[in-house]
């Protein structure tokens, strides 16, 4: 599988992952990335199946549908996402990029409709997992029950050798694995739900 991380623009990154045999890719939350992104594709010789959000926040939309124009492919967002999608995804769909699957699980909390793509190992967070920190939960939209079901009932449960790749570098690693993040992020520290609601409340 070829993967790439991508950092162009503030502290966004993108990803590109794709079928080194079949030349087929999808890009997650092209960002401001899209220049950067359309010349590896080409340099690569590889044919953009799908562009996927993981929330509709600009600054993850980003490029979006400048890529999807130059470079083809599908946009692709959760079913409650309100941004112009060409395929709507649920909690559980499975999107196959050649030979790669590549999982979405729904991760309310930070909005109605982010979510974390999973491919071989590598589980591309967004806005709701970065190294050493969660996703906020006051902006319109978010949740912290949300939050927390996502995350001890959702991605806490994946394997530990899980591969963390987040939406923001605000780490003092661009990437991490879930053992890791167990182990050492604040914010996913044992907590009851009423003691995680009240925790995201505080500055």
């Amino acid at each position: 599988m070829f993967f790439k991380q991508i950092k162009k623009a503030g502290d966004n990154f993108s990803y590109v992952v794709a079928d080194e045999l079949t030349k087929e890719a999808a890009v997650i939350d092209p960002s401001r990335n899209g220049k950067e992104i359309a010349h590896l594709l080409t340099e690569g010789g590889l044919k953009l199946k799908y562009v996927l959000l993981t929330h509709h926040h600009p600054d993850h939309l980003g490029d979006s549908y400048e890529l999807r124009s130059a470079a083809g492919g599908l946009l692709v967002a959760h079913g409650a996402s309100d941004v112009k999608k060409d395929l709507a995804v649920v909690d559980g769909d499975v999107l196959s990029v050649g030979s790669i699957r590549l999982k979405v699980i729904h991760t309310p909390g930070h909005t109605p409709d982010s979510i974390c793509i999973l491919a071989d190992g590598k589980l591309m967070t967004g806005d709701t997992l970065f190294v050493g920190e969660c996703g906020r939960t006051d902006l319109p939209g978010g949740d912290p029950s949300e939050m927390y079901d996502s995350l001890f009932h959702k991605i806490a449960r994946l394997d530990d050798k899980t591969e963390v790749y987040p939406g923001h570098d605000y780490g003092p690693t661009p990437s991490s694995t879930l053992g890791e993040e167990m182990k050492t992020n604040y914010t996913l520290k044992e907590r009851t739900l009423e003691e995680f609601v009240k925790f995201m409340a505080e500055p």
